[in-house]
C-alpha cells in the first residue's frame, strides 16, 4: 500500500490513548511505504504523550491540533527525517523545544502554538532551510529573539505572539524576502527600532503590536504593494502618516491606535471605505472632525487627544470628556445582547454588530470602542457570541450573549458624577464548551485595566469560574475625578487560537454593571446655578417694569390735579342729598339728554 491513511476519530470508545492508536496500526498488518496521519487526529480527545515508537514510523505529516496530549516532544522525533509537517498546536505540551527537531531537513511547516514550551529557541533550528511556516504563539519562551531566523529564507509565515522573547529584532531579518504574514505582540526588552524589513515587500500581513516601537513610521512599508493588514497599534510611533501609505491601494484593515501619531489625516483614509483605526493619537490638524468619531469604517475617538479645543466632537479629545453637565450616577450593559432587567437594576441593550474598528456611542451615557481581525477568520468575525446551550446559573439571561475582540475592547462610562464606584465585570465562558469532546481544550487569557490600571492579568474565564459555561463575576472599586470611566480588555497573545474553531481568542465579557458608592444628587427639581441667576435677572426687570408704571401713573395724576387747580374750582366730596338737590331733583327742567346708562341733568350751585 502507498498510503496509509489513520482515521480514528471513533475508534477505541471514548477518548483515545496512543496505545490504542499504535494497537490499530497493528490491526492494519499492511506494510506502509510511507504513512501520513492527517487531520483525522485533529480536535479530538487524545490524552497521554507521543509515543517514542512513532519514530520508527516514515512519516511525512504528522498533525495532532487541538487534543489533551501532555508532556514533552520526544527527542526521538528528530529522527523522523522524512517528515515535512509537524502541527502540536493547542495542545497542553510543554518543556523545552528539543534541539533534535533541528536534524528535520525537510520539514516545511512547525506549528507549536499554544501550548506551555519554554526555554529558548534551539540554535539547531537554524539548519532548517526548507522551512516556510513557524508558529509559537502563545508559548512562555524566553531568550532573545534568534538571529538564526534569518537563515529561513523560505519562511512565508512567522507568528511570535504572546510569548516572552525579548527584543531587539536582529538585523538578520533583512533576509526574508519570501515573507507573507509576520505576527509579533508584546515582546519585551529592545531598542525601540522597528525591524529590519525593507526586503519583505511579498508582506500581505504585517502585525507587530504592544512591542514599544518608536520613532516614525517607515517610508518603505508604503512599497509593499500586497499588504492587505497592517497593525502596528499599541506602540511609540511619532510624526505623521507617511504620504507613501497612500500608495497601498490593497490595504483593507490599518490599525494605528496607541500611538503618538501628529500631523493631519490623509483624505485617502476616509475615501476607501475600509477599516482603519487612529484612534488615541495626538493628531492636531485643522481640518478635524467636529461631531463624529467614527466615520465609515474609521475609529477616530481620542484621536487629538493633545487638545483641548471645545471646537471638535468631545470624543475625539483626551480621555473622551462630557459635553454637557454630568447627569449619571450608574451603568449596567447586557454587552452583546438585548435590553433587559434583573431585579431593580436595568440593563441597556448592547446590540450593534461592531467590527474591526468600530466605535458606538449611546446617548452620551456610554460607549464601546473595538480594534483589531480575527486575521485567520477575516469572512466571518463573531464580534457577538451567542450561547446555544442551557446555562444553569443565577440570572443565565445576562450571560445568554457576549461581546468579542480579537486584541483591544474598551468601554466607557459617559458624563458620571465624579466619585467612588462599584464596577463589576459578570463573564461566562460561552464559546468554549464541554458539549464537544475537543471544545473544552481551549484555553481563553486576556488582561483587564480600569481607568488604565491593570487589575486581571492573563485572566482566565473558565479556571475562575470553575468550568465553562459558569458565570464568574469579578468586583472592584474604581474612582472617577474628570466624569469618564473606561474599562479596557486587552489580548496579548496568550492561550489557544484554533478551538474550538479559528478565531476563538481575545477578550469576552457578557455584562458590566457600575454603581456609585456616594449619595447620588437625584433631586431633578433643584435649580442649577444658571437657573437660578436667570430667575434673579427676571424678577429684577419685572420690578424694574412695575416701578416705573407707577411712576409714570403717579406723574400723571400730579399734572391733573395740578391743571384742576389752576380753575379754581370747588373740589370736593357730597352727599347724596347735595346731589339730589342740585337738578332740583331730578326736574325735568334741567335734563340734558340721555347717557349710556342713565339722564344727564345739569345741577345748579349755590353760592
Amino acid at each position: 500500500m502507498s498510503l496509509g491513511v489513520l482515521n480514528t476519530s471513533k475508534s477505541c470508545n471514548q477518548g483515545l490513548h496512543f496505545p490504542c492508536i499504535l494497537l490499530i496500526i497493528t490491526l492494519f498488518n499492511i506494510t506502509f511505504s510511507f504513512l501520513i496521519i492527517t487531520r483525522a487526529l485533529t480536535r479530538n480527545y487524545l490524552n497521554g504523550t507521543i509515543p517514542v515508537a512513532w519514530a520508527s514510523l516514515p512519516l511525512i505529516k504528522l498533525s495532532l491540533l487541538g487534543n489533551r496530549i501532555s508532556g514533552r516532544i520526544p527527542e526521538e522525533l528528530g529522527n523522523i527525517t522524512s517528515l515535512k509537517e509537524l502541527v502540536l498546536q493547542d495542545n497542553l505540551m510543554g518543556g523545552p523545544i528539543p534541539t533534535s527537531l533541528g536534524k528535520l531537513i525537510n520539514l516545511e511547516i512547525l506549528h507549536l502554538s499554544g501550548n506551555n514550551f519554554r526555554g529558548e529557541l534551539p540554535k539547531a533550528l537554524g539548519n532548517l532551510k526548507n522551512l516556510t511556516e513557524l508558529r509559537i504563539d502563545g508559548n512562555p519562551l524566553s531568550g532573545q529573539i534568534p538571529s538564526f531566523i534569518g537563515n529561513w529564507k523560505m519562511l512565508k509565515q512567522l507568528d511570535m505572539e504572546g510569548t516572552s522573547l525579548e527584543g531587539p529584532f536582529p538585523s538578520s531579518f533583512s533576509e526574508l524576502e519570501s515573507l507573507n504574514v509576520l505576527m509579533v505582540s508584546s515582546i519585551k526588552g529592545g531598542n525601540g527600532e522597528f525591524p529590519p524589513l525593507e526586503n519583505s515587500r511579498q508582506l500581505k500581513i504585517m502585525v507587530l503590536r504592544n512591542l514599544s516601537i518608536s520613532g516614525a513610521l517607515p517610508d518603505y512599508i508604503g512599497n509593499m504593494a500586497n499588504l492587505i493588514l497592517l497593525d502596528l497599534s499599541f506602540n511609540n510611533f511619532a510624526g505623521q502618516i507617511p504620504k507613501s501609505f497612500g500608495n497601498l491601494s490593497n490595504l483593507d484593515n490599518m490599525f494605528l491606535t496607541n500611538n503618538k501619531l501628529t500631523g493631519e489625516i490623509p483624505k485617502w483614509i476616509f475615501t476607501r471605505g475600509q477599516h482603519y483605526d487612529l484612534s488615541y493619537n495626538n493628531f492636531n490638524g485643522s481640518d478635524a472632525p467636529k461631531d463624529y468619531c467614527q466615520i465609515g469604517y474609521v475609529n477616530l475617538v481620542s484621536s487629538y487627544s493633545s487638545t483641548d479645543s471645545n471646537t471638535i466632537a468631545s470624543c475625539l479629545r483626551r480621555n473622551n470628556p462630557c459635553p454637557v453637565k454630568p447627569k449619571h450616577h450608574n451603568l449596567f450593559i447586557n454587552c452583546g445582547g438585548a435590553s433587559l432587567t434583573i431585579g431593580e437594576d436595568e440593563y441597556e441593550g448592547d446590540e450593534n454588530i461592531g467590527g474591526a474598528s468600530d466605535y458606538h456611542s449611546f446617548d452620551e451615557k456610554w460607549a464601546y470602542s473595538s480594534t483589531g481581525r480575527f486575521v485567520h477568520n477575516v469572512d466571518n468575525e463573531p464580534f457577538i457570541a451567542t450561547n446555544l446551550s442551557v446555562l444553569n446559573m443565577l440570572n443565565p439571561e445576562l450571560y445568554m450573549t457576549a461581546r468579542l475582540s480579537p486584541a483591544s475592547l474598551k468601554y466607557y462610562g459617559l458624563c458620571l458624577h465624579n466619585g467612588n464606584y462599584t464596577v463589576k465585570l459578570h463573564f461566562a465562558e460561552i464559546m468554549i464548551t464541554a458539549d464537544e469532546a475537543y471544545y473544552n481544550v481551549g484555553r481563553r487569557f486576556f488582561d483587564v485595566s480600569i481607568q488604565g490600571e491593570e487589575v486581571l492579568s492573563d485572566f482566565n474565564i473558565a479556571k475562575e469560574a470553575n468550568g465553562t459555561g459558569k458565570a464568574i463575576v469579578k468586583t472592584f472599586d474604581a474612582q472617577v475625578s474628570e466624569n469618564t470611566l473606561e474599562i479596557h480588555f486587552q489580548w496579548t497573545g496568550q492561550g489557544t487560537s484554533f478551538i474550538p474553531h479559528k478565531s476563538v481568542y481575545g477578550p469576552l465579557i457578557s455584562a458590566i454593571s457600575v454603581t456609585p458608592n456616594f449619595k447620588p444628587d437625584t433631586d431633578e427639581s433643584k435649580l442649577s446655578t444658571g437657573a437660578i441667576l436667570g430667575i434673579v435677572a427676571a424678577g429684577c426687570v419685572v420690578i424694574a417694569l412695575i416701578s416705573t408704571f407707577i411712576w409714570f401713573h403717579q406723574r400723571r395724576k400730579d399734572t391733573e390735579n395740578k391743571d384742576l387747580g389752576g380753575l379754581k374750582l370747588p373740589i370736593g366730596y357730597f352727599t347724596m342729598s347735595q346731589i339730589r338737590a342740585a337738578p332740583g331733583k331730578f326736574n325735568l327742567e334741567n335734563k340734558l339728554g340721555d347717557g349710556g346708562f342713565e339722564p344727564l341733568y345739569k345741577g345748579a350751585s349755590k353760592r
